[in-house]
């Protein structure tokens, strides 16, 4: 993994970039991060977008896949944004460095990106990867959201000959006031997933189920998703580190702690949203947020490494904090273990009360697998 740290002084804006060159595929994580400088959201987007473009300058044959736009104030801010062709996420979880916005952006160089009204679609090798981001449904409580969002992506599935059981990887539900109405996500996709075939004899997705607010104020969820055809069964497994953590089932919620697909030249590894739990599912350090982010530390250090990868392998990292207070200490602690990853930290509590911090990352390393395609 290459890491690239750049500041543009003129434009007081910052550069976190990873990328993994290996075969005929180059993958990119960026992080953009904008200074506050006391000014509206305008003057920081139109930094952002000049940031942006410096961005497709530094990698002039990377094409975007997919941003995911992290704002203080979505509503009011998500209209002031330019149309992108690709897959876009915009939700309200502010960061907190004091500014209004930042970006996380996957790109890809080596393969052909299709840019539908939906998706973007990556297709390489025999390979479809399908990114379908910022779902919504403006009707019902919680759970008929869930349920509308989940009936309606699998219909998208199944238009790429695709479903959810074989085909996805990974999702993120966002979910407004999570302390509220996390729960009635949770049986909604449940249920849903018993349908699909998703059991506990099957498996789940890897996925993260955190605070967020879509822009349009009627929705109560969010979906972000990532599927992919062309692999074979055996190219995707699951991690637990059960000396670490239980089984998600045990508590009623049905996702994996981890995914790792491996391809012929690489593999990936996606850590679903990881707090600081033991493996009996109780919440560990109650109250400390100190003890908190070594305990998860800790979790996903265990769950890597039985995907073998190590925390080096970590490509970008999206922190969630329940109490802005806490900002300070942990970017401090973040900043010295992770002096090289691009990550943030934003304001988005976690599903229970007594997380007081949560954190989800990909991992890529190179490795040799004969057997099957590259990426």
């Amino acid at each position: 993994m290459k890491y690239e740290h750049t500041h543009w002084d003129d434009l007081g804006v910052t550069l976190q970039l990873s990328s993994m060159e290996a075969g005929s595929v180059s993958e990119h994580h960026a992080l953009l991060h904008v200074e506050p400088k006391g000014e509206l959201f305008g003057g920081q987007l139109a930094r952002i977008l000049k940031a942006e473009e410096r961005l497709q300058e530094l990698l002039p044959a990377a094409r975007v896949v997919f941003a995911r736009y992290l704002l203080s104030d979505a509503h009011n801010q998500a209209p002031l944004l330019p149309q992108r062709p690709y897959a876009t996420s915009i939700i309200q979880q502010p960061p907190l460095d004091g500014s209004k916005l930042a970006v996380w952006f996957y790109l890809l160089e080596g393969a052909e990106l299709e840019y539908t009204a939906s998706a973007t679609l990556c297709r390489h090798n025999g390979y479809t990867h399908i990114w379908q981001m910022g779902l919504t449904h403006s009707e019902g409580d919680s759970a008929h959201q869930t349920e509308a969002l989940l009936s309606a992506y699998e219909q998208t599935l199944l238009q790429h000959h695709a479903t959810l059981l074989d085909n996805c990887i990974r999702t993120w539900f966002y979910v407004r006031d999570v302390d509220t109405q996390y729960a009635g996500m949770v049986r909604a996709r449940r249920e849903n997933f018993v349908q699909q075939g998703l059991t506990p004899d099957t498996h789940y997705v890897a996925s993260t189920g955190i605070q967020g607010l879509p822009a349009d104020t009627h929705a109560i969820i969010q979906l972000d998703t990532y599927a992919m055809t062309g692999l074979e069964p055996e190219q995707q497994r699951y991690v637990h580190a059960l000396s670490h953590l239980n089984r998600t089932i045990e508590y009623g919620v049905t996702f994996e702690r981890g995914t790792v697909v491996e391809y012929g030249d690489r593999a990936h590894c996606y850590i679903s949203g990881t707090a600081s739990i033991n493996n009996k599912g109780e919440v560990v350090h109650v109250g400390d947020i100190k003890r908190q982010t070594e305990r998860m530390w800790e979790n996903v250090e265990k769950l890597l490494e039985e995907g073998q990868f190590s925390m080096s392998d970590v490509a970008e990292i999206i922190v969630y904090l329940r109490d802005a207070g806490d900002y300070a200490l942990v970017r401090h602690m973040f900043e010295a273990r992770f002096p090289h990853t691009p990550f943030v930290i934003t304001l988005a509590p976690v599903c229970r009360p007594e997380w007081l911090i949560e954190m989800e990352c990909i991992a890529i390393t190179e490795r040799s697998n004969p057997q099957f395609r590259a990426l």
